[in-house]
């Protein structure tokens, strides 16, 4: 399985997540299954990374990774913008205090409505085609404002290594690079408040020097398209992909490496961008070593040799985990016994599978813990993102799983 993330310990055997007992959490939330999120590993992650960024660069949190409210207020005060993708995300945005001049806004399948809310708001709109920027335009219009737009870009090139392929080729995201500097002047002489590109090349990506240089060809993309429009951006939105260790054989990245070279990216860059401010976007990175999934073993069973531990949550909470989200071969998260954490393992491998009636409700194959009796709490890790908000809660009829923020005093 994969490795547990720094920044966990036991006191008397028992995992501490924030500073307290996996248990005694248990028990706050009434019962498992129960997600927790430490909010000091999040703090960490954030500094360690501003550090590490050239000054230029902004920080943007992208909450579609996890969208937990007080998560949210957390994040409000450490980042300094917001991504969103629906208009439900936004109200928890608002609710969250971040004000629409910090928002920006991407999809491929904006409604008018969620259009209107988000001129309304202040949001900036990252138009994804031609023809979503004739509708927002004529939405401003009709509603008196001046909106503002920036121009997502479907680069001509790909985050190597990448998880999920944004972009290099025919994608639904964004306007292909060799038609976004038309729209962007078709903006601009149209009135409309020119926020600039964002250009997201792929995501979960463990390999530095992979996104060392599709930041360098963004950057250069960027400065291409300024210069056939005619004008600077304002903000130059990098994309993310910063990946993050989930499983057997994974490192994590060097993030002093990747702001050392983007700084020197910078330092080069054209002209035309002399003035622009730069952005990261990200979600994972920030928030996913920070949760961890705490679920109760009801039985243990053994079929054909095999042994079982049937717990009382599963892929309806925890989907990423049973490699049902974005995986082709299914392999194993990080996973302990949370009440025997650092104990020794036992001579034969468990099985840890969901209660659904499904045998795609896996949550650890062949896994070596100690040995497994009912009442035992399973801690998953790398839960603090993709968890709750992107798995079929709904399903079967179980109930949603609880949701914790810890160490935010």
């Amino acid at each position: 399985m994969g490795p547990i993330p720094p920044g966990f310990a036991a006191e008397e055997g028992m995992l501490l997540i924030g500073g307290r007992g996996a248990a005694a959490l248990v028990d706050e939330a009434g019962g498992t299954p129960v997600f927790v999120y430490d909010a000091g590993l999040i703090r960490q992650r954030v500094a360690a990374l501003r550090a590490a960024l050239p000054a230029a660069v902004s920080l943007h949190y992208a909450m579609k990774a996890n969208p937990f409210p007080p998560l949210l207020a957390l994040m409000a005060g450490l980042t300094d913008g917001f991504d969103i993708a629906s208009v439900g995300e936004l109200a928890r945005a608002q609710a969250a205090g971040v004000p629409g001049a910090r928002i920006s806004f991407a999809g491929p399948g904006k409604r008018d409505d969620e259009i209107e809310a988000a001129l309304w708001a202040g949001v900036t709109l990252n138009l994804e085609s031609e023809g979503e920027a004739t509708r927002a335009l004529a939405i401003a219009d009709r509603l008196g404002v001046r909106p503002r737009l920036a121009v997502r870009v479907n680069p001509d090139f790909e985050l190597k290594g990448s998880g999920m392929r944004m972009g290099g080729g025919a994608k639904p995201f964004g306007v292909d690079a060799d038609r976004a500097a038309a729209l962007a002047r078709t903006v601009i002489d149209a009135g409309a408040e020119w926020r600039g590109w964002h250009i997201f090349a792929g995501s979960q990506a463990l390999d530095a020097q992979a996104i060392i240089a599709a930041q360098a060809e963004t950057v250069a993309l960027a400065a291409r398209l300024s210069d056939a429009v005619g004008a600077s951006p304002p903000l130059v939105n990098l994309g993310g992909g910063f990946g993050v260790p989930y499983f057997a054989g994974d490192a994590p990245l060097d993030v002093a490496v990747i702001g050392a070279a983007l700084g020197e990216t910078l330092v080069r860059r054209p002209a035309v961008l002399a003035d622009s401010r730069f952005a990261l976007e990200l979600g994972r990175y920030l928030v996913a070593e920070a949760g961890v999934y705490l679920t109760r073993v009801i039985d243990v069973k053994l079929s054909q040799g095999e042994r079982f531990a049937v717990v009382d949550g599963g892929l309806h909470h925890q989907l990423a985990a049973s490699g049902n989200f974005g995986t082709v071969v299914r392999r194993n998260y990080p996973v302990a016994l949370a009440n025997r954490f650092g104990a020794p393992p036992a001579a034969d491998p468990v099985t840890v599978v969901g209660c659904l009636c499904t045998p795609l409700d896996r949550l650890a194959d062949a896994v070596a813990l100690p040995a497994v009796a009912p009442g035992d709490l399973v801690a998953l890790f790398l839960a603090g993102a993709y968890g709750a908000n992107a798995s079929p809660a709904a399903f079967l009829g179980h109930e949603p799983a609880v949701e914790m923020l810890v160490g935010n005093d």
